[in-house]
């Protein structure tokens, strides 16, 4: 006849063995998308707005799914700001979509020693859809470590409209023809042809176009990869 005290103790060993099983097979998971988070950084804002536009749903539909705000998926969308992990997953959860299936369609370099991007390679990305008189061209993105960078070709034309916006990134300027205003918080620069600006994206900004030609720039942004919970 077996003692209750050696049915407790090989239960309690029964249960930590599944515990600490279960422990094993959360952290591979998470270890699991978090890797995937590094590779396809840069291309979540992109898919997520594609999937969303397939499949005709609207911002407000995914955010409330999702459990966040409007203002969020419009942000991750138009590349202003990149999710923590447990926020990607509900997000995906909301396009009823596959994890596998929502990385996969994103693009991603590995193990090169370079990167090489033709001109005819440049596609034109959405941003704010507000905004009139901005063109973005998207040269190349990529995550390395603990920061994410993304290339983009911007032009300004002459009265263009689009009120201030907040990236979570650090970003630089460099005017390659015209000029224009950049508006950062309640200060306004001028810029030339040739001037650089580098600035916490994380302050409300904006380019003004006052002259009658477009101004053409290259835009770089250094994205801080967000602290997963």
């Amino acid at each position: 006849m077996h003692h209750p005290k050696n049915k407790i103790l090989v239960g309690a060993l029964l249960y930590s063995k599944y515990f600490l099983g279960l422990i094993f097979f959360v952290n591979i998971c998470s270890t699991y998308f978090r890797k995937k988070m590094q590779d396809y950084l840069i291309g979540i804002g992109k898919r997520l707005k594609e999937i969303r536009k397939d499949d005709k749903k609207t911002i407000s539909q995914i955010a409330s799914v999702a459990g966040v705000s409007n203002g969020l998926i419009s942000r991750i969308e138009n590349g202003r700001t990149i999710p923590s992990l447990p926020v990607l997953l509900n997000i995906i959860d909301a396009l009823e979509i596959e994890v596998p299936s929502f990385f996969n369609g994103i693009s991603t370099q590995t193990n090169f020693k370079f990167l090489v991007t033709k001109a005819e390679e440049h596609t034109t990305i959405e941003k704010e859809d507000e905004a009139v008189g901005f063109s973005y061209k998207y040269i190349f993105g990529k995550q390395l470590d603990s920061i994410g960078f993304e290339a983009v070709l911007l032009e300004v034309q002459p009265d263009s409209e689009r009120g201030k916006v907040e990236t979570d990134a650090y970003e630089l300027k460099y005017i390659l023809s015209g000029e224009c205003y950049y508006v950062i918080g309640n200060e306004e620069i001028l810029l030339k042809e040739g001037d650089t600006l580098f600035f916490d994206g994380r302050i409300p900004h904006a380019p003004i176009n006052r002259s009658n030609k477009p101004t053409k720039m290259l835009v770089v942004y250094f994205f801080i990869a967000p602290e997963q919970s």
